[in-house]
Formats: structure tokens, sequence, C-alpha cells
């Protein structure tokens, strides 16, 4: 739980930062599908290494993906509601982030634990 927290911190900021950042100049699902991108990719390697200590294969590559697809799916949602309701774009994130991470902490551990 100690090695997620620390990956999903760095993740974390990774997708925010690209997000508060081009959510200034594009639109903010533009700006959150790249800040997710740009976190999914360094999350497997991390996740795979470092969490799991399991080398990366197409095996657990593909099941992340699954997992990241349902992951993304529930962020869009959230974050299209969360601003429906009157959030500002820049605090919407938490509100996702609450909802999302332990979502997603089940769906990746069940990745590389049981394929």
């Amino acid at each position: 739980m100690i090695r997620f927290s620390i990956v999903g911190v760095l993740v974390t900021a990774i997708h925010y930062g690209v997000y508060w950042l081009l959510q200034l100049v594009m639109d903010v699902n533009i700006a959150w599908t790249a800040g997710y991108i740009a976190g999914f990719i360094v999350n497997y390697y991390l996740s795979a290494y470092y969490i799991f200590r399991k080398k990366a294969s197409t095996k657990n590559g593909a099941g992340f993906g699954v997992a990241h697809i349902v992951n993304y799916l529930l962020q869009m949602v959230l974050l299209n509601f969360f601003l429906w309701i009157g959030m500002s774009a820049e605090m919407a994130p938490v509100g996702i982030y609450a909802v999302s991470i332990p979502v997603n902490f089940l769906l990746v551990r069940f990745v590389f634990k049981k394929l």
C-alpha cells in the first residue's frame, strides 16, 4: 500500500500538472485526456516494476490497459458531472480522484495479482 501511495501521488501530480497547464489553453476534456495519457505511461512501468515487482509484459500490459480504460471513462464522466454542477475546472479533479483512485487500485491489483 505504501508503494502504491508513492506511485499514486507521483502519477496524480503528473496527470494534474499536465491537465492544469493545458486546460488554460484548450478544452478541459482534451486537457484531461492528455494528462491521463502522460500519467498512464509512467503509472504502468512504476506499477509493474516498483509496486508489484513484476516484469512488464503484453499480458499485464493489456490487463492494465483495460483497467485504465474503465478508469478513464469513469474519470471523464465524473469530470463532466463536476463541471456541470458548477465546480471549477481546477477543483473538479479533487472529486474525481477521491472516487477513481480506490476503484483504480482494485482494478490494477486484480490485473497484477490474478493475470
